[in-house]
């Protein structure tokens, strides 16, 4: 265990760090591993490829993709009682596995309709 101390005038500032040897020599070897090296299978892979590599060429196509997806998680809110929140429900969204490509996809759109269509994209923002 390392205690370190820095103080001047009055702020301080106290670090603690726990070291155990065995569980840093295990870190060290799984972080030396390439990822090839690594069997994990995903399932959603073929999807995730497929959302990616999805063109978005089609006037009519972007216009819906920018309606379905939501600019910002619907999902998130402040629970207010009085004027004082009483708790707050994180964004769920980015626990989706194909929150990444989902919105990608939309950005793709809005920029297909911005750039290629010469659309005004305020009302999808």
């Amino acid at each position: 265990m390392t205690v370190s101390n820095y103080t001047k005038s009055n702020i301080t500032l106290e670090s603690w760090v726990w070291f155990n040897h065995k569980d840093a020599s295990e870190n060290a070897s799984a972080i030396a591993q390439p990822a090839s090296a690594k069997t994990s299978f995903d399932v959603l892979q073929p999807v995730r490829q497929w959302l990616d590599q999805l063109d978005v060429r089609d006037r009519k196509l972007a216009k819906r993709l920018c309606e379905l997806i939501p600019a910002q998680c619907p999902f998130e809110r402040d629970v207010k009682l009085f004027g004082r929140t009483l708790f707050h429900i994180p964004p769920m969204c980015k626990l989706n596995p194909l929150y990444e490509q989902v919105v990608g996809l939309r950005f793709r759109a809005l920029c297909y309709l911005a750039d290629e269509c010469g659309e005004d994209i305020s009302a999808y923002c």
